[in-house]
C-alpha cells in the first residue's frame, strides 16, 4: 500500500469536524426543585447515577471521590462516610483516597473519626510520609503535644528519611524541648536497636547540623564533643573534609585559634589531596586572618606540595614536575622529608634503555648526591648515591660521564685520591668515553702526575687514533716538558693515521710546531707534504705567508715562485672563486713588496668578472626557470681557447652592428650631430 499523494494533518481534520457542525445544542435548563418530593426524586436520580458509574468501572478511584464528595455537599457524612469505605475496599493502596477521607471528617470536626481514619492510614501505609504529617499537623493544631509527640514516635521507629526528623527536632524545639531535641539528635544519627549499633543516618551533614544545634543553644561544650565524636566515628578511612571545616570553623569562633591550626592540619595531613581543595581554601583564609607570616608560608607551601603530588601522581615519569617538587621541599623541610621525596624520584627509573630517555633521569641523582653532600653534610649517603647510580645505569649500552666525573670530584674532596682513581679506571675500563679521557688526564695534569698522563693519553688514542684533538693535546703535553722529539714523534704518528676527524687542525698545529721551533726547513717539508695530499688554495697562501714572515734574504723570490706554483696547480681546478682567492691574495703582496713590472704582471693575470644565465631544473626534471651568477674569465686561459677570441670578436661585431642601426633610424640625430 501507497501513501495517499495529498496528506491530511489531525490538526486539519479537527479544524473541519469544528467547522462543519451544522447547530450547537444549547445546555438543559436550569431545574429548581420547589418541594421536598422533587429533591428526593433528584437525589435518587443522582445517586443511580453515580452506582451506575461505580458498578461499570469499580477501580476509577475519581468516581467515588466525586460520589462521596455530592453527599458531602448534602451533609449525608454517615453516607459519604460509607461511601469512602466502600471505595477503601476496592484500594486502600490510594493515597488521594485515604487524603479526602480524612479531610472530610476533619473539615465536619469529627476528630476522633479523623484520627481513626489517620491511625488506620499509616498502620496500612506506614512509608507515605504525608500521612504522619498530615496526622502530627492535626494533633499539634488541636493542642495535643503529647498525642503528636506519640505519633511521631510511632513514626521514628520506622527510621524515616531525613526530613522527618528534622521535623520531628523543630516540633520539638517549638515547644523548647530542648533535651528532648537533644535525644532526638542522638536517634538520628546512631539507632540501637537489640543491644547493636545500626547506622541510620551516618551522613557527615547530620553530625554537622546536630553539633551547630548544639552551638546554637550555646551548649558549646557538648558541641565540641558532637565534633569530637564523629572525628572518631569516621575514622581515618572516611575522612570528610567539610566535618573538619566545620569543626574548625567552630573552634575559631571560640577563639581557640591553636586548636583550629591543629585540626587543619590533622586533616590535610591525612585527607587524600584531591579531596581537600575546599579545606585548603579555609586553612589559607584562617592563616591570612589569625596567623603570622610563617603559617601563610606554611599554607602556600601545602597548596603547591599537593599540586606537584597530583602532577608526579599522574604521570611518575614527568621529572620536570620532581625537580620543582624537590625545590620546594628542599626550600622549607626536614632532611628525612627531602630524602623520602628524592627517594621516591629516583624510583621511577625510565622504562627504556635508551640514553635520550634517561637524560632527565640522571639528574635527580645529580641533585641528590649534591644535596647530600652540601646542605646534609652527609659524605658516606653521598657516596652511597654516587654508587647506587653507577650500579644503577646500563653501561654496556651507554653511560653518563658527568656522574662518574662527579664521583671521582667527590672522592678528592674528600681526600680520598684512590678511590676517585678506581673509579675513573672503572669507567675507562666498562665504557671508555672521550669526556672520561679527558677528564681523568686534566685530573691528574692537576695533580702532576705526568708519566700517568702520558699512559692515560696511550689509552686515549688506542681507543680513539681518529681524534685529532688528542694528539694535539698530547703533543703539547710533550713540548711543555721539554721532551721535542716525543712531541715530533707524536706528530708523525698522528698524520700518518689513515683516518681522521679533523686533519687540518692536525696538520696546522704541527706546522705551528715546528715553526715555534725555529725549524724551517722541516716547515717547508711539512707544507710539501701537506701538498701532495691536497691542494687547496689555503694551504699555498699559509705557504707563502711562512716563506715572508720565515725572515731569510730569499723569501720574496721564494715567496714569488710559490705563487707562481700555486697558479700553475689551480689552473686545472674547477673552483674558480678558489683561483681568484690565490690571485688576490698575490696582488696584495705585490703592492706591498713587488715592482711595477711585477703588479702589472699581476694585473694582466686578473680575471674577468661576466654574468651568465643557466637553465634550471626542477626535482621531477621539468623546467624551473632560469638563474643568473657571475663567472671568471682568466686572460691565461683565453689565450689557450682560440675559440674564446673568437666569441669575443663576435660579440664586438655585434655591437657595431647595432650601432649602426640605431643611426639609420635616426638621420636627424646625425645632422644635429654634424652641426655640433
Amino acid at each position: 500500500k501507497a501513501p495517499a499523494e495529498v496528506q491530511i494533518t489531525a490538526e486539519q481534520l479537527l479544524r473541519e469536524a469544528k467547522e462543519r457542525e451544522l447547530e450547537l445544542l444549547p445546555p438543559p435548563p436550569q431545574q429548581k426543585i420547589t418541594d421536598v418530593e422533587e429533591l428526593n426524586d433528584y437525589k435518587l436520580r443522582k445517586r443511580k447515577t453515580f452506582e451506575d458509574n461505580i458498578r461499570k468501572n469499580r477501580t476509577v478511584i475519581s468516581n467515588w471521590i466525586k460520589y462521596a464528595q455530592w453527599e458531602e455537599s448534602l451533609k449525608e457524612i454517615q453516607r459519604a462516610r460509607s461511601i469512602y469505605e466502600r471505595a477503601l475496599d476496592v484500594d486502600y493502596r490510594n493515597v488521594t483516597l485515604w487524603l479526602k477521607y480524612a479531610e472530610m471528617e476533619m473539615k465536619n470536626r469529627q476528630v476522633n473519626h479523623a484520627r481513626n481514619i489517620w491511625d488506620r492510614a499509616i498502620t496500612t501505609l506506614p512509608r507515605v510520609n504525608q500521612f504522619w504529617y498530615k496526622y502530627t499537623y492535626m494533633e499539634e493544631m488541636l493542642g495535643n503535644v503529647a498525642g503528636s509527640r506519640q505519633v511521631f514516635e510511632r513514626w521514628m521507629e520506622w527510621q524515616p528519611e531525613e526530613q522527618a526528623w528534622h521535623s520531628y527536632i523543630n516540633f520539638e524545639l517549638r515547644y523548647k524541648e530542648v533535651d528532648r531535641a537533644r535525644s532526638i539528635y542522638e536517634r538520628y544519627i546512631l539507632f540501637r536497636a537489640l543491644a547493636v549499633l545500626v547506622l541510620v543516618h551516618p551522613d557527615v551533614k547530620n553530625w554537622i547540623k546536630y553539633a551547630r544545634f548544639e552551638e546554637k543553644h550555646s551548649y558549646f561544650a557538648h558541641a565540641r564533643k558532637v565534633y569530637e565524636r564523629a572525628v572518631e566515628f569516621f575514622g581515618e578511612e572516611h575522612m570528610d573534609e567539610h566535618l573538619y571545616v566545620a569543626f574548625a570553623k567552630f573552634e575559631e569562633n571560640q577563639k581557640e585559634f591553636e586548636r583550629v591550626r591543629v585540626i587543619y592540619k590533622y586533616a590535610l595531613d591525612r585527607i587524600p589531596k584531591q579531596d581537600a581543595q575546599n579545606l585548603f581554601k579555609n586553612y589559607t583564609i584562617f592563616e591570612k586572618k589569625f596567623g603570622d607570616r610563617r603559617g601563610i608560608e606554611d599554607i602556600i607551601v601545602s597548596k603547591r606540595r599537593f599540586q606537584y603530588e597530583e602532577e608526579v601522581k599522574a604521570n611518575p615519569h614527568n621529572y620536570d614536575a620532581w625537580f620543582d617538587y624537590l625545590r620546594l621541599v628542599e626550600s622549607d623541610a626536614d632532611a628525612e622529608t627531602v630524602r623520602e621525596v628524592y627517594e621516591r624520584a629516583i624510583a621511577n627509573v625510565p622504562p627504556i634503555q635508551e640514553k635520550r630517555h634517561w637524560k632527565r633521569y640522571i639528574y635527580l641523582w645529580v641533585n641528590y648526591a649534591l644535596y647530600e653532600e652540601l646542605e646534609a653534610k652527609a659524605s658516606e649517603r653521598t657516596r652511597q648515591v654516587y654508587q647506587a647510580c653507577l650500579e644503577l645505569l646500563p653501561h654496556k649500552k651507554f653511560t653518563f660521564a658527568k656522574m662518574w666525573l662527579l664521583y671521582a670530584q667527590f672522592e678528592i674532596r674528600q681526600k680520598n685520591l684512590p678511590r676517585a682513581r678506581r673509579a675513573l679506571g672503572t669507567s675507562i675500563g666498562k665504557c671508555p668515553k672521550n669526556k672520561l679521557f679527558k677528564g681523568y688526564i686534566e685530573l691528574e695534569l692537576q695533580l702532576r702526575e705526568f708519566d700517568r698522563c702520558r699512559k692515560l693519553y696511550e689509552k686515549f688514542l688506542e681507543f680513539a687514533p681518529e681524534n685529532c684533538t688528542s694528539w694535539i693535546k698530547f703533543a703539547e703535553l710533550e713540548t711543555i716538558l721539554g721532551d721535542i722529539d716525543r712531541a715530533r714523534a707524536i706528530y708523525e704518528l698522528a698524520i700518518s693515521q689513515p683516518r681522521l676527524d679533523m686533519p687540518e687542525v692536525l696538520w696546522k698545529s704541527y706546522i705551528d710546531f715546528e715553526i715555534e721551533q725555529e725549524e724551517y726547513e722541516k716547515t717547508r717539508n711539512l707544507y710539501r707534504r701537506l701538498l701532495q695530499r691536497t691542494q687547496h688554495v689555503k694551504v699555498w697562501i699559509s705557504l707563502a705567508q711562512f716563506e715572508l714572515s720565515a725572515g731569510q734574504e730569499e723569501r720574496l723570490p721564494r715567496c714569488r715562485q710559490i705563487y707562481e706554483e700555486a697558479n700553475k696547480a689551480m689552473r686545472s681546478c674547477e673552483e674558480k672563486e678558489e683561483r681568484v682567492m690565490l690571485l688576490e691574495s698575490w696582488r696584495s703582496f705585490e703592492e706591498e713588496f713587488g715592482t711595477d713590472a711585477t703588479k702589472e704582471r699581476i694585473d694582466k693575470l686578473m680575471p674577468e668578472k661576466i654574468k651568465k644565465r643557466r637553465k634550471l631544473q626542477a626535482e621531477d626534471g621539468s623546467d624551473a626557470g632560469w638563474e643568473e651568477y657571475y663567472d671568471y674569465i682568466f686572460p691565461e686561459d683565453t689565450a689557450n681557447q682560440p675559440n674564446l677570441k673568437l666569441l669575443a670578436m663576435a660579440k664586438l661585431w655585434k655591437k657595431q652592428q647595432q650601432e649602426s642601426e640605431a643611426a639609420a633610424m635616426d638621420p636627424d640625430k646625425d645632422i644635429d650631430e654634424s652641426q655640433t
